[in-house]
């Protein structure tokens, strides 16, 4: 971080300590109020009316929920700052005084508990600390500060929706892209690096066919119960087998259901599944693997049909900017010392992040945050316990308050900065 970045950090973030106490009641509302993916309306008021008393100019209803906010301070570069807004369908477990215990219906009609269980709530506060900052100290700054609360991250859907509402010619063409995502680490800690940070994801519906029958003639049937455990123990291979030592992937079964009463052979069986890739090589010969086997075993049962396979969600590879990321990773290291700033590898997770960067063509870079209590994650770490604490979409994931939230705001600013300090 050059002298003048410096300087403009320690002006703005001089106001953080007073906003604190505004943003933990924020952060706490959002948890306690969470909205599956592309209902966000509750969320994106209040970030919109934030953003007002903020002084920014604020669109609202970008991809249906999504709330754009321009704060324009002079001739100088637009700086994208992105954050997502969506919770999930997951009873939370946490026990917080502030938990959820809300329950709303889906896309599909049912109803199902919500929770704020992969930090979103997290990454609003953020993004408000961190837009209210610069609101209210503009001389170290020169530029376009461009705000973006995004819906459906969770289903893929919000940021294609919010470019297919045309962002890219209703608000100016920033010069970099900056997101963040609070996960499992030592609190006040940051972790990044250039290339490939998240992977992709390809989730897939697969309907198996059979013939129904009595379960005391199994003669008469085509049974696709058997169908579909044969497929999913040979889809196992996929990795095991087919991918080389230095490629990584995962194929995950997440649904496999079939049949309503134990004596009745049904016609039909259905299974989910999801496919992490950090590389598109790879990730066509998963998908083609997948395919096969899939259509094999349905061959080898003697399936009356081909089975359907229908795509579900994708979301892209996510690609660190190199020459941004560096500029980045200068800037928090000398912001929050080396000891608090970590090089780490692609993480598995997905995200939809990098549309933004691939629509405009302009560099991205996304980082994470550490949520976990440094003293909990230190023993856990030194006990090689670390995959029994709970994680991004766990029930009882929930990244401490402090100092997870100031460490958030101040990487925001400091990256922002890294391009907007005059």
């Amino acid at each position: 971080m050059n002298t003048t970045t410096a300087t403009a950090s320690e002006r703005i973030l001089k106001n953080l300590d007073g906003l604190t106490p505004d943003l933990e009641t924020l952060y706490k509302d959002l948890h306690a109020h969470p909205e599956l993916s592309m209902q966000e309306t509750r969320t994106a008021a209040l970030a919109a009316e934030w953003l007002r008393r903020a002084g920014y100019e604020v669109t609202t209803g970008v991809g249906k929920t999504g709330v754009v906010g321009l704060l324009r301070n002079g001739e100088g570069p637009t700086v994208m700052l992105r954050a997502d807004m969506d919770a999930l369908p997951i009873e939370e477990a946490t026990g917080l005084s502030y938990a959820s215990q809300v329950t709303s219906t889906d896309a599909e009609g049912k109803t199902v508990p919500v929770g704020h269980m992969c930090g979103h709530d997290m990454h609003v506060a953020w993004l408000a600390g961190a837009a209210a900052l610069f609101a209210q100290e503009l001389s170290p700054w020169r530029g376009t500060l461009m705000v973006v609360f995004q819906p459906g991250e969770e289903t893929a859907q919000g940021a294609q929706a919010m470019i297919d509402d045309n962002l890219l010619t209703r608000f100016p063409r920033p010069a970099v892209i900056l997101g963040q995502h609070v996960m499992l680490g030592a609190t006040g800690d940051i972790a990044g690096s250039a290339g490939p940070i998240t992977s992709a994801a390809d989730s897939l519906q697969i309907r198996l066919f059979g013939r129904g029958a009595h379960g005391s003639m199994p003669q008469a049937s085509v049974d696709p119960v058997v169908m579909a455990a044969a497929t999913v123990l040979r889809l196992q291979t996929v990795v095991s087998r087919e991918l080389a030592a230095t490629e990584a992937a995962v194929v995950t079964i997440g649904v496999l259901q079939a049949g309503t009463k134990e004596n009745i052979i049904p016609d039909e069986a259905i299974i989910k599944l999801n496919v992490r890739t950090f590389d598109a090589g790879v990730r066509k010969r998963v998908l083609a693997a997948i395919e096969r086997i899939v259509n094999a075993e349905a061959a080898a049962s003697g399936s009356p049909r081909k089975p359907e396979i229908t795509p579900l969600d994708r979301y892209p590879l996510n690609l660190n900017d190199e020459a941004a990321s560096q500029r980045i990773a200068d800037a928090f290291r000398a912001h929050f010392s080396p000891a608090r700033v970590h090089h780490t590898g692609p993480a598995p997770a997905s995200e939809d992040f990098g549309c933004f960067g691939t629509a405009l063509q302009v560099p991205s870079v996304f980082w994470f945050v550490g949520g976990t209590e440094r003293e909990t994650y230190a023993k856990a770490k030194a006990a090689g316990t670390l995959h029994e604490l709970p994680v991004n979409h766990s029930p009882r994931f929930a990244p401490v308050i402090h100092p997870t939230l100031e460490t958030g705001v101040e990487a925001m600013v400091v990256a922002a900065l890294a391009w907007l300090a005059s």
